[in-house]
């Protein structure tokens, strides 16, 4: 894995073993997840590429099935996962369910609703997150909620930043309803940075946020020793969303992203903060017996 992505510090705070798994996990999801750019001609989804595209699905969804039941993956991703599967007991759904995401990109389609989005999101992140703190490790179910509002709020901060790039494809994630709200249009965002365009961006930037506060208040107490990588991916991605917030908004004029030193002192300080807390709550649990 490439230290430019936003997962590569947290995944170092993993054992050995379950960084091996999570990054199984991640390799897998983002071939799936590629599946649908190798398939769109300019970011329309051509006939042929709609046919390719289903045919690639369709392989994925027997890669899942493999990795589930005794016969063999054909793909190297596939092969590296299926070991893990059973090591950390993960749960089948949320991979079919992130190939189903996939599937709802292939015709371009457009969110009418944020009612629309919010299921995309669950498909193509929140189903990650449920992969991901199985490998993690938890007791208290909470963490089921807390991954699935965390991954919405991961991947609103995505769409936010992609915004350009997703226009420049022929994707729009914004819901139109938001666009409506704010006097825009997808011809009026392919123009930049505008007062309807800053306040569209504004109001959904405060969206997310409110999917990140979901998102701590539902992770358990007891939970976070286990579950600080997961922090440490919702620490980085806040941070984008901040320097979002602090451009006023202009996601246009360069891709915003969080420098690797940066990444990299997020980490440490979530980490560090992470086992004080512990050892704090080690401390207190003791002097009360």
């Amino acid at each position: 894995m490439s230290r430019d992505t936003s997962f590569y510090y947290s995944f170092l705070v993993l054992p050995n073993r379950k960084r091996r798994a999570i990054i199984a996990v991640w390799d897998f999801c983002r071939a799936v997840d590629d599946a649908v750019d190798h398939s769109t001609v300019d970011g329309v989804t051509t006939n042929r590429g709609a046919a390719v595209l289903e045919s690639e699905l369709a392989g994925w969804r027997h890669e899942v099935d493999c990795c589930f039941t005794e016969k063999e993956p054909l793909t190297v991703q596939g092969r590296r996962l299926k070991p893990y599967v059973r090591q950390f007991n993960l749960p089948r759904k949320p991979l079919e369910d992130l190939v189903e995401g996939v599937k709802m990109d292939i015709h371009s389609r457009r969110y009418e609703t944020f009612d629309e989005l919010y299921e995309y999101c669950l498909r193509v992140a929140s189903s990650v997150g449920l992969i991901c703190i199985e490998i993690f490790g938890y007791s208290n179910s909470r963490a089921q909620d807390y991954a699935i509002s965390l991954g919405v709020a991961l991947q609103l901060t995505n769409i936010i930043r992609d915004l350009p790039t997703d226009l420049q494809a022929g994707r729009l994630y914004l819901p139109l309803e938001d666009l409506r709200r704010f006097g825009c249009s997808p011809e009026v965002l392919r123009q930049g940075m505008s007062t309807p365009v800053r306040e569209l961006i504004r109001f959904e930037c405060q969206r997310a946020r409110k999917f990140y506060r979901e998102a701590a208040q539902l992770i358990p107490s007891e939970e976070k020793k286990n579950l600080v990588a997961a922090e440490i991916m919702a620490a980085i991605y806040l941070e984008i969303l901040k320097r979002i917030e602090r451009r006023g908004y202009d996601v246009f004029s360069e891709v915003v992203r969080v420098p690797r030193p940066r990444r990299a002192m997020i980490a440490a300080i979530v980490w560090s903060q992470t086992i004080l807390w512990s050892l704090y709550k080690g401390m207190t649990i003791r002097r009360g017996a």
